[in-house]
Order: structure tokens, then sequence, then C-alpha cells
């Protein structure tokens, strides 16, 4: 990273940038240009989690490429000043890549979709077969990423 004074260290400061966003755009190689999309997502132990139709470009490519790359970002607020060169945004972003499994079994799916609900409330949630079986589950193996962030205080 350039600005090294934007970046992020702390890996307690990481987990709860990467438990507090609530999208993720992930990024797939593909032809004529990279494929790129927006979704929920939950994060647990060094792992992004995901849920989708089962059919579909993006499933299409994780079946092809096993591999992603993404970003989180999280809106802290415009700064913004009597010049043009005084506005800014406050930020904390994640960029990175990892490796994606497709869970198959419904046992599989049931426990990330239990991990991908927590991110978002504590309460305890059923799924009925037929939405399981009507739904790719995958989670994405973090292998390497940057954190950044700018004019976040503390």
């Amino acid at each position: 990273m350039r600005r090294s004074d934007k970046a992020v260290i702390d890996q307690d400061t990481i987990e709860k940038i990467l438990r507090t966003g609530r999208t993720c755009q992930l990024a797939f190689s593909a032809e004529p240009v990279p494929y790129q999309v927006t979704l929920n997502y939950s994060y647990h132990e060094g792992s992004l989690y995901f849920h989708a139709a089962r059919e579909g470009r993006k499933i299409d490519l994780i079946r092809k490429h096993g591999q992603s790359a993404f970003t989180i970002v999280l809106d802290l607020g415009l700064i913004t000043g009597d010049r043009a060169c005084d506005w800014t945004v406050r930020f904390q972003s994640v960029v990175g890549h990892g490796q994606i499994t497709l869970f198959e079994s419904f046992a599989e799916k049931r426990h990330a979709l239990d991990l991908f609900m927590a991110q978002y409330s504590d309460a305890a949630f059923n799924y009925p077969d037929e939405m399981i079986q009507a739904t790719a589950v995958f989670k994405l193996e973090i292998e390497a990423m940057t954190v950044k962030q700018s004019r976040v205080e503390g």
C-alpha cells in the first residue's frame, strides 16, 4: 500500500470492519471484461459467507475458476470544506482475494446460513428444506487482504 499511514494492521479493528459491513463486491475473471456483483455477506473465522440463486453467471464463474477478489467498504461520512480540495470521505475498506467453496450438503448450507444470519441478527432462524435446496451457499476463504482507512479517529 502506497500510503502506509492509512493501513490498518490491528487485528481487532480488521475484525470489527469485517463484522460491521453489510455488502461485499465480488469480482471474477471473465471475458470480455471482469464480472462484479454486490452481495450481502457474513464474516466468520477468516472466511466470507454468501448465498445466491443456484444458477447464474457468478455460480458458473465460481465453478470455472474457484477464485474471487472482494471489496468491503464502510462509508463513515462526508467531510466538506470551503475549497473543493478540502472535501473527502471518511471510510474503512478491506480489499482481498480468496478461494471459493460451494456447499453441497444440507448440513453445510444450514450451518453457513446460520453464520450468515448472525451477521445481521441475534435471533435463531429455521430454513425450509425446499429453500435450502433452491439456494447456493458458498464461502470465500480469505487468502490475502489489505485494510485501509481514511479520516477515522481513534
